[in-house]
């Protein structure tokens, strides 16, 4: 497992992180459904569905966490949507929550970029 994250810019919470689990989320209703739909194979088919729960549940619990860090860092993350240069250099240390919920956002997004292939 690797190590914990302590900090994240506010460049990447604005731009990799939340575009990432955006994408993860995209994957998971729509590209694991449409297989789910197609699957012919009954045990293949109960795999993807609960392969596509812990995914949905997995999102909701960065989410939760995702929107506490939000919430701590508006300020920033708003300079850094508004393109201010102060608040793409942000280093925003993270609880352990955030911490948590970063590492699974990223890894769920490795997982879901892998099953699209």
């Amino acid at each position: 497992m690797p190590a914990s994250i302590d900090l994240l810019s506010a460049h990447d919470v604005v731009y990799d992180l939340t575009l990432k689990l955006q994408a993860t989320e995209r994957l998971v209703d729509s590209t694991l459904q449409e297989r789910i739909e197609r699957c012919t194979n009954q045990g293949e088919t109960l795999r993807l569905k609960e392969l596509k729960i812990e995914f949905e549940l997995e999102i909701a619990m960065i989410r939760m966490n995702l929107k506490h860090l939000m919430t701590r860092y508006s300020r920033q993350l708003e300079a850094v949507r508004l393109g201010e240069r102060t608040g793409n250099s942000a280093s925003l240390p993270l609880d352990a929550h955030e911490a948590v919920a970063v590492e699974n956002a990223r890894t769920l997004y490795h997982r879901t970029q892998e099953l699209a292939t």
